[in-house]
């Protein structure tokens, strides 16, 4: 989810004083959009605007697949990626809405086969720990069961829980997971004995009249007007393969259109109000679904992104929190292979701004976000494309000189240990189970046993520090192999980490412990 797109960007936006009573868009919106998409080689986005309760904008720019003039409109279909876990967390309070669960009740009174590494924390986790990201896991913690796809079912996933170590206390920091998502997918099952995609289709899609949204990738098949998906690679944007496994849809595995967000947002900043007659939820729920739970803490922003400097920023119950002038804003962004994706709300002003797009770059959604919001609410003008455009170019330089270091600090005279032959077997990690390092000819191979994907070739580095090369470009997540000896010269066990500190955090490579196979 999610590449180097920490969710916690939750970007938000200029507000001024004086609060702006015109219902218009920039008479330049257009032109604007156009320019940001050139500028970060994007083909497409759809967005969502609304304001006190009215729809102003739902409308698609540049086209869904790149060298194609198929042009994207507000019914085309976008992967929502992380967005997705608000849908999970209003599931979860329709049915505390009802009686049937309670957020501050044991996850193991609903689920008793449910187990953590510590028997404490799995005794007290709640339902409510599942969604505010403060359990004690480290970031992405486990994210290698699903990620890139693999064939662990959801249940595998939650099973192998129990062998995941913790990295801090129990609900002392933040460290934003998936993982426990899932877990609140297969909750809802438990309790309702309907699976996730068919409670939130009928409780949630059905009732706000998302008819385009889908929440299985097969149902995108026959659906027409998807959006393709694009990523940058060696410089170049390119077409590159969506993820189409549902294992993880409780946390990233929604797609949507703007019209259909637009409806969304809409009843979420209304209380839960789908008409005169009927809710979605409860106004008591909106307090729980956006009362901070977990804070984030403050750090100050880069210079040329002044204005959204915050006092305060935290994760509530499937949405971010942060203020910004005594504001509070409600956001959460969504990355998947292809697809980048932001919605923002500021309830008091009762403007919601929702940005899709189809290539994997960040700058896009929050320039494009923060010129409407400015706008609508007569901030200080900015230039966010020139902004965003200055952050994206250091980010790229502080990337090269990084990997160039590490290049500079390689003993290239180095030789392995062992023959090469010594670091063949079958390795296995407690929580992700086996990989195969294989010995082909004069080349050793690594294989992932449950992420076909994962299957590449390790280049000597230095000493017994090898790196894997992914035969997937798409990838993008080369990462270093580290043998560890005994005092006799056997593989004691291995460790990994990705190489570019811009590789995804869900390529939690650094979290697994390959011991050598009985």
């Amino acid at each position: 989810m999610f590449r180097k797109l920490r969710f916690v960007i939750l970007f938000v936006l200029s507000i001024a004083t004086n609060i702006c009573s015109q219902s218009q868009l920039p008479a330049d919106l257009d032109k604007y959009i156009e320019q940001v998409l050139k500028e970060f080689q994007v083909p497409g986005v759809s967005v969502a605007v609304i304001k006190d309760g009215e729809t102003l904008l739902t409308k698609g720019y540049g086209t869904k697949e790149l060298g194609k003039n198929d042009p994207v409109d507000e019914n085309t279909l976008f992967g929502i990626a992380s967005n997705s876990k608000a849908f999970t967390a209003t599931a979860l309070a329709i049915l505390v809405d009802r009686g049937i669960l309670e957020w501050d009740k044991p996850v193991v009174n609903y689920i008793p086969w449910f187990q953590l590494s510590d028997h404490y924390i799995t005794r007290e986790t709640t339902v409510r720990d599942l969604l505010v990201h403060r359990i004690g896991l480290d970031l992405g913690a486990g994210d290698l069961l699903w990620w890139p796809e693999s064939e662990f079912s959801r249940e595998d996933i939650v099973k192998r829980l129990k062998y995941l170590p913790f990295s801090s206390g129990f609900r002392s920091q933040y460290a934003y997971d998936n993982v426990l998502y899932i877990v609140a997918g297969v909750l809802i099952k438990e309790v309702t004995g309907f699976s996730w995609e068919d409670f939130v289709e009928k409780e949630i899609f059905q009732k706000l009249g998302m008819n385009r949204s889908k929440l299985r990738f097969a149902d995108l098949l026959n659906s027409g007007n998807v959006s393709g998906t694009h990523a940058v690679i060696n410089g170049k944007i390119r077409k590159v393969a969506p993820f189409l496994k549902d294992n993880a849809n409780p946390a990233a595995g929604i797609n949507s259109t703007a019209s259909d967000l637009a409806k969304w947002m809409r009843v979420q900043m209304d209380s839960g109000r789908v008409s005169s007659s009927e809710r979605l939820f409860s106004p008591k729920t909106t307090e729980q679904l956006w009362g901070l739970v977990t804070p984030i803490p403050v750090r100050n922003p880069v210079k040329e992104l002044a204005p959204l400097k915050s006092n305060f920023r935290g994760y509530a119950l499937g949405f971010g929190l942060r203020d910004y002038r005594g504001l509070k804003m409600v956001s959460h962004s969504g990355a998947l292979p292809g697809y980048y994706s932001l919605v923002t709300m500021i309830p008091d002003l009762k403007i919601g701004v929702a940005v899709l797009t189809n290539a994997e770059t960040g700058e896009v959604f929050s320039s494009i976000t923060n010129y409407i919001v400015d706008y609508l609410i007569n901030a200080p003008k900015k230039d966010w494309l020139e902004a965003y455009k200055i952050v994206k170019q250091r980010g790229e330089s502080n990337t090269s000189n990084f990997l160039a270091k590490l290049e500079s600090e390689r003993n290239k005279t180095s030789v392995p240990s062992l023959p090469l032959s010594g670091y063949a077997g079958v390795f296995t990690d407690d929580w992700y189970g086996d990989i195969v390092i294989e010995l082909t000819g004069d080349k050793l191979i690594m294989k992932f046993s449950k992420t076909k994907v994962l299957a590449g070739e390790l280049e000597h580095w230095q000493y017994n520090t090898f790196v894997v090369r992914w035969y997937d470009p798409e990838l993008r997540a080369d990462a270093f192999v580290n043998f560890h000896l005994t005092p006799s010269g056997k593989i004691d066990f291995v460790k990994m980490e990705a190489v570019s500190p811009d590789t995804d955090f869900s390529f939690d490579f650094h979290h697994l412990t390959l011991k050598p196979k009985k």
